[in-house]
């Protein structure tokens, strides 16, 4: 039974693609679960991870950026943001520190008058910026929508994380304990391992083709025991053109032993074992307009039903 001071509750991040949401939430739980680059709608589906302490337990959804969906994955990323409004106790709305505010910003001002909930606006990569500037980005922000909390911080190298767990606790009920203390996250392994794999893609690939790549992992089985005991895992890559199949195989293999070195380091990290990582490449001529294979890959869940 929980005391009576103890606070429970679910947050969720939100904001334009690209501002930093992944990174903070990887902060805010002390490691890794939600892929980062420098590209945008990084993440495609809700993450929910767990952060637990005397005071409380904080359920973090972490959910995809809100932009104009372009595809029926991109409607299907957009309205995954969108209904995580109406479930939650607090929201947390990332921000980069700018004086300017576009339509984008505009369109989740309007979604987030409708859900009734508390906003905490969350200025990241104030690193990046003159700090006597920082205020005036802040109430510039403050004529759109009226925020309970307005922290400054810089997601990439830890700053302001204290303060962000602070706020959110002020907003939530008390309640009980969703999880055991050790947990951190309700993704499956398989679906890290998936997501760790097109993220050293990602950025191994740079600018060289577009974002259409997924990737789905085949097996994923344990064999030995102990000290002894090694992770087999085959994974396919999908990209959407035959070229891009090329790019990431690269001149006699190399891209593709690359990508599969980078994320086999992180999946033994993250699994805490040995890992014998085996990668393919295959072409899906637009799967991201394709309900099936959206499904197929993964990012198909009960908000669309």
């Amino acid at each position: 039974m929980e005391a009576a001071n103890f606070k429970s509750g679910f947050a969720t991040l939100i904001g334009r693609p690209n501002v930093g949401k992944s990174t903070l939430m990887n902060h805010l739980i002390g490691q890794k679960i939600a892929i980062t680059s420098n590209k945008p709608q990084t993440t495609r589906n809700r993450i929910q991870t767990v952060y637990t302490c005397k005071e409380g337990q904080i359920v973090f959804l972490d959910t995809p950026g809100i932009h104009k969906a372009k595809n029926k994955l991109g409607e299907y990323m957009v309205h995954v943001a969108e209904q995580t409004f109406r479930e939650v106790d607090v929201v947390l709305w990332l921000v980069e520190p700018t004086d300017f505010i576009g339509k984008g910003e505009l369109h989740i001002a309007e979604q987030l008058k409708k859900a009734n909930v508390p906003v905490i606006l969350i200025m990241n990569k104030i690193d990046t910026v003159d700090k006597e500037k920082i205020g005036g980005y802040m109430e510039g922000y403050r004529e759109i929508f009226d925020f309970e909390d307005m922290i400054p911080v810089c997601a990439l190298r830890g700053v302001g994380m204290d303060k962000v767990i602070r706020a959110i606790f002020r907003y939530l009920p008390y309640g009980p304990k969703y999880y055991d203390d050790d947990t951190v996250t309700d993704q499956p392994q398989r679906q890290i391992a998936a997501e760790l794999i097109r993220e050293k893609a990602l950025r191994c690939l740079e600018e060289e083709i577009p974002h259409g790549i997924a990737v789905s992992i085949e097996k994923m089985e344990e064999r030995g025991a102990g000290d002894k005991a090694i992770m087999d895992i085959e994974a396919t890559i999908i990209c959407e053109k035959d070229s891009h199949k090329g790019i990431i195989i690269g001149k006699g293999g190399a891209m593709l032993r690359k990508i599969g070195s980078q994320a086999r380091y992180e999946i033994e990290k993250m699994l805490e074992m040995k890992v014998n990582l085996q990668l393919w490449v295959k072409v899906k001529k637009d799967w991201r307009d394709s309900d099936y294979l959206i499904k197929n890959f993964g990012y198909d869940k009960k908000e669309l039903e």
